[in-house]
Formats: structure tokens, C-alpha cells, sequence
């Protein structure tokens, strides 16, 4: 899968992109980052993105030429979608990267900065996403949440695919607790059912720990109409 990241800090994603699953996703070309700063597309010797809004008001506007220029140089593959990240869109969610990863080839991401893009760059996007309801100095801290998010879902990041199917949000509720060694840590024991070898009271109590969890801290998901909880199961 290819994805290309519209910013004018590519240095922010250097670390990220070699570093963990990521960096191996990279390596085994599971996923290509191709990082592209608008300011290579200015006319001008000053290299300027930006300009004062018109009507006024605070900050400066990033122009639209370098914008598309810089989208248009690069390769369309047959499933794109150009993705502009800001707190005006859709909140990024689980569904919404497993919709991305699995019926994409190219995700093309615009990082603002300033007041945000000239409006004009509307005409390029095909979809808004927002990391959250705040503001952040930049575009590029949930560019790098969702090309994370999306690449740990392609075939061959994870190790073992089956661990994808019982993490958080996967199923409509939060993950069960987890445990490892020592069985007993400064008094907190393990609880028996994890010890006892029998791997269908094992699976009933997780499933009852993961809805008991929801519930306390997520009870909206349970709410969600699309919800359903196999009753056989607990």
C-alpha cells in the first residue's frame, strides 16, 4: 500500500518510519511512505506556502499552487483516496482504518498548518479526518495515528493475524485484562481461571471481562446500534 504525505515537516516522521512494526512494514515493502514538502513546488525564492487570509483575521492561509502541484506529481493508483487531516472531519475510528486498508492502494495525506489550507484544496480531498475534538499545531501527529493505525492492519505487519481479531474496538468492545509472569506480583494474583488450562472458561471469562469493561468505560459503544453481543456466549 502506498502513502503519500503532503507536509512541510517531513523530518517529523523520520524516527517513526524505521522504528517498530512500522519500520519492518517499510522494510518488507508492505507499506511505502513517500514524503513530499509542498515548499518544492513554490515559484517564488523565498519558497513561500502561505499567505494573509482574504477579509483578514488572524495567522496565514497555506496557498493552494503548491498543494496541487504537489498532488499532482504524484502517481494515481486506481483506489485513492486523498485525505485531509483536520478537527473539522470525521473522528478517526477502528472501522474507518480497516475501511481504509483493506479497499485502498494509495492514501495521499494533506498536513495543514497555520489557519489551514487555502478552501480550494477541498477540490483535491475526498475525505476529512480528525484525531480528536482539540487542536493540534499541526497535521502531521494524526497523519502518522492513522498511517500507523492502517499499516498494523495489512497482511504481514502482524505477526499473527488472530491477535488483530481480540485488540480493542475490534468487535465492539474494549480488550480484556491481561497477564503474564509471575503468577503472583507484590500480592496480586493472576486469577485462577488463567491457570487452570481450560481454554473455554478462559474465553467465557475474557468475553465477560471485556463487556463488564466496556461497560464501566465505554458504555456508548454498547449503545452502538451495530452492537451485538452473542448471548450463547457468556
Amino acid at each position: 500500500m502506498r502513502f503519500d504525505i503532503i507536509t512541510l515537516f517531513p523530518d517529523f516522521f523520520t524516527s517513526s518510519l524505521a522504528s517498530g512494526l512500522l519500520g519492518k512494514a517499510i522494510a518488507k515493502n508492505i507499506a511505502q511512505v513517500n514524503l513530499v514538502n509542498p515548499r518544492d513546488f513554490t515559484t517564488d525564492k523565498h519558497r513561500r506556502v502561505d499567505d494573509e487570509p482574504y477579509g483578514g483575521g488572524v495567522g496565514m492561509v497555506i496557498k493552494p499552487e503548491p498543494i496541487f502541484a504537489a498532488v499532482e506529481s504524484l502517481p494515481q493508483l486506481p483506489r485513492r483516496e486523498v485525505i485531509l487531516l483536520t478537527p473539522q472531519g470525521e473522528r478517526m475510528h477502528q472501522n474507518l482504518l480497516r475501511e481504509l486498508a483493506n479497499n485502498y492502494d494509495q492514501l495521499i495525506l494533506l498536513c495543514g498548518h497555520y489557519e489551514g489550507f487555502d478552501e480550494r484544496v477541498m477540490h483535491l480531498v475526498t475525505r476529512e479526518v480528525s484525531l480528536g475534538d482539540f487542536v493540534l499545531t499541526g497535521g502531521e501527529i494524526p497523519a502518522l495515528a492513522l498511517l500507523n493505525g492502517v499499516v498494523r492492519l495489512l497482511p504481514g505487519t502482524v505477526g499473527k493475524q488472530e491477535s488483530l481479531k481480540t485488540e480493542s474496538f475490534e468487535a465492539g468492545l474494549l480488550d480484556y485484562p491481561q497477564y503474564t509472569r509471575p503468577a503472583v506480583f507484590r500480592g496480586w494474583k493472576v486469577p485462577d481461571v488463567l491457570l487452570s488450562g481450560n481454554h473455554a472458561a478462559i474465553a467465557r471469562w475474557r468475553l465477560e471481562q471485556q463487556i463488564a469493561r466496556t461497560r464501566a468505560r465505554r458504555p456508548d459503544l454498547l449503545s452502538n446500534s451495530n452492537f451485538t453481543i452473542n448471548q450463547e456466549k457468556i
